[in-house]
């Protein structure tokens, strides 16, 4: 078994915990001076042991006056020093456990940011939280708690162990025959936590799903009536936790008990072999006594092993799904350096492009239904508007996500400047492209900070500017606060064609050459909608644009209509060509008349 756990354990995690080791070790100077305050707390645990010899061997036996004075001043020494080394080694440990922590927390965010978003369509928002949050911590306890007490606890048994042969040697080999024996609950009980450990970390990630999704859709949650349904769905997943909770704390709970037990068992065989050595004449009183308080100090760190595994096998099920989430690998290539595009040639060419997700590619075993867009061939001058029309799922929205590569294409290569976009560095290819989508995303900050997302060296002016073209102007100095108005998460303080023109003014202020603005109007109003449309007016002037539009009547401008259905481009033209045609299009503009 021993054999197995090693193989597993080098061939799936040893790199994680050597990763994490070295998390650690880079604090070694507090380190250091932890482990020489942990040192001290051991001495001074031995002292205070072997103090129980002349203290009852001088005082109470000889009635040694002198011991009378020294020892009391002795034993005030050894715990003042006890004391202050505890809280030094406290500190530090804390101080370390603090930090990997928080290096741990950076992290998994920096690596969960730079996933595309392939990733996040797979994994669930309050999975990730928890890995952010719960998983980190219980990390915390492992380091912080469990390293303390392995290393103060190791100390303290090497120096008991010191004064126990010291003090009785062949005493001392019969009562390490029972030590073996109290450790198999460590062993036993150990497997057994760090598997409950595990179910209950899963099952509270799906809590923090579940308060996510009930939290953020209660608008559905209330005008459904579905409050006791989501009151009932709560208690079930609570109950599941509540139960793998408990089979953990039974398993933990067993442990200490039959330690206890054991220990029992030993320390009675001390007093009784003990105790005839003392009668004998072969030991002394105060030698007996002594070596039975530091047997009995012994115990204790030998029994605190039991709660350090606990915590030890819960921070191993933690690292193993923190260390799920840092391991992923980006799925699109990311370029440091790479060709350039010139602000000028924003011309766009999808030639030949194939796409399909992942896992279409996986599950789907028919290649030709499989692809999400198929012979996609398009080319888009600079500062020309391109209106993608046609049913919800034709493809619009994979398109329009492959030029700043949020997913990668299958076949072809789409080009901007004449570049392939995967020989351009993402940062530089994202900042010459600004997107507003038909969900306005907005943060929990000020209006100003919203807009200046865009551009984080914008000025106040700039700032101003930008709403005025965006139509915002007016309704934000409306506020008593103004541009220092706090919006509310996701921006619920303001209305749809609010949040929306917010939207737009932050795209103003990034001036990228390149603009998608994928059903940016269709969640509007008649009236929003107008507002909006003027402000889109404002930011469409001179750009490459991609326009995603619900109502056919907004995109008669475009120089280009492109009409595409399953993954394919079935008419392209203008407004005036594809009415003529009389297909499709024509179709379209007829039903929504």
């Amino acid at each position: 078994m021993k054999k197995n756990f090693l193989k597993y354990l080098d061939d799936k995690n040893r790199e994680r915990y050597k990763s994490l080791f070295q998390v650690i070790w880079q604090h070694w100077q507090k380190l250091f001076f932890a482990m020489i305050c942990m040192v001290v707390v051991a001495a001074s645990t031995a002292a205070s042991a072997y103090l129980v010899k002349p203290m009852l061997d001088d005082i109470f036996v000889n009635k040694d006056s002198n011991g009378l004075l020294f020892i009391p001043v002795a034993a005030i020494t050894v715990f003042l020093l006890k004391g202050v080394a505890t809280y030094g080694q406290n500190y530090l440990m804390s101080y370390v456990g603090e930090q990997v922590i928080k290096s741990f927390r950076n992290r998994l965010y920096e690596n969960i940011v730079n996933l595309p978003l392939a990733f996040f369509n797979k994994e669930k928002t309050g999975v990730l939280m928890s890995r952010i949050t719960n998983d980190v911590n219980i990390v915390k306890g492992m380091v912080s708690s469990a390293v303390t007490s392995l290393l103060r606890d190791f100390f303290t048994v090497i120096g008991l162990i010191c004064v126990i042969f010291y003090m009785d040697w062949k005493l001392a080999v019969w009562a390490f025959l029972v030590l073996p024996v109290a450790f198999y609950p460590i062993i036993a009980f150990g497997r057994r936590v760090r598997r409950f450990s595990t179910g209950c970390q899963e099952a509270m990630a799906e809590i923090n799903v579940f308060l996510h999704e009930t939290f953020s859709g209660i608008k559905v949650v209330k005008i459904f009536t579905m409050e006791s349904y989501e009151k009932e769905r709560f208690k079930e997943k609570t109950d599941t936790l509540f139960r793998l909770e408990m089979k953990s704390v039974v398993a933990k709970s067993l442990s200490s008990p039959i330690m206890e037990f054991l220990g029992g068992v030993g320390i009675a065989f001390i007093i009784w072999f003990g105790g005839s050595r003392v009668i004998s004449g072969v030991s002394t009183t105060g030698t007996f006594f002594s070596f039975l308080t530091a047997v009995m100090m012994l115990y204790d760190p030998v029994k605190k092993l039991t709660n350090l595994n606990n915590t030890v096998q819960e921070g191993i099920a933690a690292i193993t799904r923190i260390y799920d989430i840092i391991e992923q690998k980006p799925e699109i290539a990311r370029p440091e350096t790479g060709r350039t595009v010139e602000q000028n040639r924003m011309e766009i060419t999808f030639d030949k492009v194939f796409f399909r997700y992942i896992n279409d590619q996986d599950s789907n075993n028919d290649k030709d239904n499989s692809w999400a867009l198929r012979d996609i061939n398009l080319s888009v001058q600079t500062g020309e508007v391109v209106a993608l029309v046609g049913m919800s799922g034709g493809g619009k929205t994979s398109l329009v996500n492959l030029i700043p590569r949020f997913y990668d294409i299958t076949e072809g290569r789409i080009t901007i400047g004449g570049e392939d976009i995967r020989d351009i560095p993402l940062s530089s290819l994202r900042s010459k492209i600004s997107i507003v989508t038909q969900e306005p995303i907005l943060f929990n900050e000020s209006i100003r900070d919203n807009i200046r997302y865009g551009r984080l060296d914008a000025s106040d002016h700039d700032i101003e500017e930008a709403a005025r073209f965006a139509y915002a102007h007016d309704f934000i100095t409306v506020f008593p606060k103004g541009y220092d108005t706090v919006i509310g998460e996701l921006g619920n303080r303001l209305s749809g064609g609010e949040k929306q023109r917010i939207c737009i003014a932050r795209a103003l202020i990034k001036d990228a050459p390149i603009l998608i603005l994928d059903e940016a109007t269709s969640a509007l109003d008649v009236e929003a909608e107008k507002i909006v449309q003027k402000a889109l007016a404002n930011l469409m002037k001179g750009r490459t644009t991609f326009v995603i539009a619900h109502r056919l009547s907004t995109i008669a401008h475009a120089n280009k209509i492109i009409l595409i259905n399953k993954g394919e481009i079935v008419e392209s033209g203008t407004h005036a060509e594809l009415m003529a045609m009389g297909g499709e299009y024509f179709k379209m503009q007829v039903m929504n008349k």
